[in-house]
């Protein structure tokens, strides 16, 4: 078990080991931003198999006692040994801390949170338990995606994904020019007729598809162009809209979604919600203050919920004292071309 601790503990130093020295040093651990929470955690617990010692430190962030200290860290350290994948985030690391000690003082949860500068509870959007064994209603179909480009996500509700038309459904729709495209793209490679292969290519984009290259394997994949339902985020030039941007793209960068697909809007997008790693985007959007919600569009009562308390807490676009809505500023901005 010793080597798991410590093989995390290498991953996290390595992947910011330059940062760590050069950059400012948070947290009592003084370690970078980056790794923080995950890396102290880990560390402590690695610490605490060997010696039986609560990090030092400690008792100005919680009331209880040294021995209550120490029975945190037993069960901490039991729970990480059962966890499996261990905790690869912060939030997934509060996440541990948060159920293992949940019988335990909120103040002392929440200070312990604090010492490693983990998330706290109220900050963090419920993961699924599972994903729906069910559709919802007006689910239309359901696909999972490949790995999303950062340059995919437009904004902070609208992105670009692939499908591999090894997917089921995908397989039997995709047209026969396409079919003959892709066999005739490979031969003029195989052959090194790059410029012929690439106008093919571009043929077979032009028709909503394109060859990836996923783990060095060429995947042909269809377009689909997302809008999340029930959200409208800040547009591009508005107020918060970058951070909405950035926010969506380090969620979704680089991972596999589960994409629920409601049908298509006027612009031929499909609308549809989106879970990454159990997390459902278009919550994590609202809860964070970068997004209204579109009720207009979606009447869920819990996304008017997840505003509410983005507004209480005065968190992202609620900061500021009348935020403009996104649908009044784009029809301010129509109204004004057609003068």
């Amino acid at each position: 078990m010793g080597n798991a601790f410590r093989s995390l503990f290498r991953a996290c130093c390595s992947s910011g080991n330059d940062d760590a020295v050069s950059g400012p040093a948070l947290g009592p651990h003084g370690v970078n931003a980056e790794t923080v929470g995950l890396t102290a955690l880990a560390y402590d617990l690695l610490r605490f198999e060997v010696t039986s010692q609560v990090p030092p430190g400690l008792d100005e962030h919680v009331k209880s006692s040294r021995k209550a200290q120490a029975n945190w860290y037993r069960k901490l350290l039991l729970a990480w040994k059962e966890c499996n994948p261990p905790p690869k985030t912060p939030e997934e690391a509060a996440r541990l801390v948060i159920e293992t000690l949940k019988r335990h003082r909120t103040a002392d949860v929440e200070g312990l949170l604090a010492f490693y500068c983990l998330p706290l509870p109220h900050s963090l959007v419920q993961p699924l338990a599972d994903n729906p064994s069910r559709w919802p209603d007006g689910v239309k179909f359901i696909f999972h995606s490949l790995p999303v480009d950062a340059k995919a996500v437009a904004d902070g509700d609208t992105i670009t994904v692939y499908v591999s038309t090894a997917d089921p459904r995908e397989s039997s729709s995709v047209p026969q020019d396409v079919r003959i495209a892709t066999i005739q793209r490979a031969q003029a490679r195989s052959e090194r007729n790059y410029d012929v292969a690439d106008a093919l290519h571009q043929s077979m984009i032009e028709s909503g598809y394109r060859v990836l290259n996923i783990q060095n394997e060429d995947v042909l994949a269809r377009k689909y162009r997302i809008r999340l339902r029930g959200i409208d985020a800040p547009e591009s030039a508005m107020p918060y809209g970058k951070e909405a941007k950035e926010e969506l793209v380090k969620l979704v960068q680089g991972r596999c979604l589960r994409v629920l697909v409601y049908g298509e809007d006027r612009y031929g997008r499909s609308v549809a919600d989106i879970y990454c790693n159990n997390i459902f985007a278009q919550e994590l959007m609202l809860k964070k203050g970068l997004a209204w919600h579109y009720a207009a569009y979606d009447k869920r009562i819990e996304f008017a919920n997840w505003e509410k308390e983005a507004r209480a807490r005065r968190v992202g676009l609620w900061a500021a004292a009348n935020p403009e809505e996104p649908w009044e500023w784009r029809k301010e901005r129509r109204e004004r071309n057609q003068m």
